[in-house]
């Protein structure tokens, strides 16, 4: 019996902790961007850089040349592509006069390094303002270009955007990849607006030319195969200099993965980058996983010997009531409001996930960004 207090009063820590990041941290989730004063008609270079995504960029490519705006240019990186995807760029370029081709070739000392890509891009901008997103990703609307610079200021010289997912219906998988798409979205958002910011996603991102080169750019973390978006923010964003865009007219919409497999393959490379977060960022995202963790652990455990099991539903509920209102207000600011009903699933099936994927990254990590 005096192990299951113990373990009682440990839930209870538990609890606590987990109200306390749903009440403080995740309360912020909100668009901060509404309190800048933007800089108008600021010229543009939006950056995709393409490894063998010859289909995409013919499938998505157009709905960035489309865009709505008076001034921007399209910087199109080739990394080392083995398909035809250089021939595709150049099929636009004929096109459209504000698309400029950067193809780069495999060299010995940055081998299959999209960083290395990125930064011959973005050294051949043709504007400071930089706007970047990946070749599969589509802008869901003509006005993105625009809403997410008008959030550039004097001050704000890096923009967190959302990058969702594409619905797919009947397919648990999708609806597991978006959960973990949102809660992503929670957390840096609601971090940034703390004044803690601490990651990016590369499907919807903005940062200057001068932020870029200021910070060296991906030289601290060159070693490191992936990380070109949220290590790069976590090494340079802070309280002044980063701002949340959450307008609607300003995500982008990629597509899923198909298979279980690829899904994990690709999860498995982002946990193994956020291992070079900042310490404190590493805290506080790697406490609030072990509460998950513990939470679901001891709440079973308290069950299954009915130990004080009317408290334990109780705090079962107070939980599951913040996290509701937590999702709730999420998924409406981003459009997935059909995962609500499956959340406390998705969250069981996820954290299962995160820890195979921890156990799997000590045996063996992934080293390529492709």
């Amino acid at each position: 019996m005096l192990i299951l207090e113990l373990v009682f009063y440990a839930f209870i820590a538990i609890v606590c902790i987990q109200v306390i990041y749903y009440i403080i941290f995740f309360s912020q989730f909100k668009d901060s961007s509404s309190l800048n004063t933007a800089i108008e008609s600021l010229p543009i270079s939006v950056i995709i850089c393409a490894k063998n995504e010859a289909g995409n960029l013919k499938a998505f490519l157009p709905s960035v040349i489309n865009q709505n705006y008076p001034n921007f240019q399209i910087v199109l990186i080739n990394d080392a592509s083995y398909d035809n995807t250089l021939e595709v760029m150049e099929e636009f370029a004929l096109k459209h006069t504000n698309i400029k081709i950067v193809n780069v070739k495999n060299n010995e000392a940055f081998w299959a390094n999209k960083k290395y890509a990125l930064t011959l891009g973005i050294k051949a901008a043709k504007y400071n303002h930089l706007l970047f997103t990946d070749a599969d990703c589509k802008p869901v609307s003509e006005h993105w270009i625009a809403e997410m610079s008008t959030c550039f200021s004097k001050k704000k010289s890096i923009i967190l955007g959302y990058g969702g997912y594409r619905k797919v219906k009947n397919s648990l998988l999708n609806k597991l990849i978006r959960f973990e798409t949102v809660l992503t979205a929670i957390q840096y958002v609601s971090y940034t607006n703390l004044g803690i910011p601490y990651m990016g996603v590369g499907r919807n991102l903005a940062y200057t030319k001068e932020k870029f080169f200021e910070a060296n750019g991906f030289m601290q973390h060159m070693h490191i195969r992936s990380g070109d978006d949220d290590l790069f923010v976590n090494q340079v964003a802070n309280f002044n200099n980063a701002t949340i865009c959450l307008k609607h007219n300003s995500f982008t919409e990629s597509l899923p993965k198909k298979t279980l497999s690829s899904w994990l393959t690709q999860k498995k490379r982002h946990i193994t980058t956020a291992s070079h977060y900042k310490s404190t960022h590493k805290f506080l995202l790697g406490l609030y996983f072990i509460s998950q963790f513990l939470f679901v652990t001891l709440a079973l455990l308290l069950l299954i010997f009915q130990f004080q099991w009317k408290l334990v539903l109780g705090l079962i509920a107070l939980r599951l009531v913040m996290q509701t209102i937590t999702y709730f207000k999420a998924t409406q600011k981003l459009n997935e409001q059909d995962i609500i009903p499956f959340v406390p699933f998705l969250e069981l099936f996820l954290i299962a996930v995160q820890l195979s994927i921890f156990i799997s990254n000590l045996i063996s990590k992934p080293k390529h960004w492709k």
